[in-house]
């Protein structure tokens, strides 16, 4: 059982919300598994996309370089996977033994790397397609693109946001 101090377990107003730390726990992890639905979906989507395409009669054609590119993708659609549905056998495996706040914290860490997975994996998937359809060049060149628009959406858009948000509260 884990020890938390009185001004832990007292309401927390900071964020606007009149909620223990246990219902803010109840709340995120209800809105992380909205948010895994989606990455497990799509994770799996693309491992069986990957899955198929070995038993097709054009696999055949792959060089060396598309093979070794293939089955890392394979590999990395399986550890996506893995990580995406780590969440949901730690909260099976800690059912009842009140560490809801860690499991929730440490299934936050587990959706972030599996997010950076998916978006690895999904550039990943899109250039290989290119490259056995229209060749290296054009695998690198969609491989960039979809890259910058990962880390603007993903990670530039967030930070602004952030920083906006710190800026306003500083000011008022």
């Amino acid at each position: 059982m884990v020890d938390h101090s009185a001004s832990e377990l007292s309401d927390d107003r900071r964020e606007g919300r009149d909620e223990t730390p246990y219902e803010r726990a109840d709340r995120n992890w209800n809105e992380m598994l909205q948010e895994l639905r989606v990455l497990q979906t799509g994770a799996q989507i693309l491992a069986g996309f990957l899955l198929a395409l070995a038993f097709q009669p054009a696999f055949d054609d792959l060089d060396g370089g598309q093979r070794v590119l293939y089955l890392s993708l394979v590999v990395l659609a399986g550890v996506t996977s893995i990580t995406a549905l780590a969440p949901v056998a730690m909260h099976r495996l800690l059912f009842r033994q009140r560490v809801k706040v860690e499991v929730v914290s440490l299934s936050h860490a587990a959706v972030v790397v599996a997010l950076g997975l998916v978006a690895v994996l999904v550039v990943g998937v899109v250039a290989f397609v290119f490259d056995v359809v229209l060749g290296g060049t054009a695998a690198w060149i969609i491989l960039a693109a979809l890259g910058t628009l990962v880390i603007v959406a993903w990670i530039v858009a967030p930070f602004v946001l952030r920083t906006r948000r710190r800026v306003g509260k500083g000011s008022s």
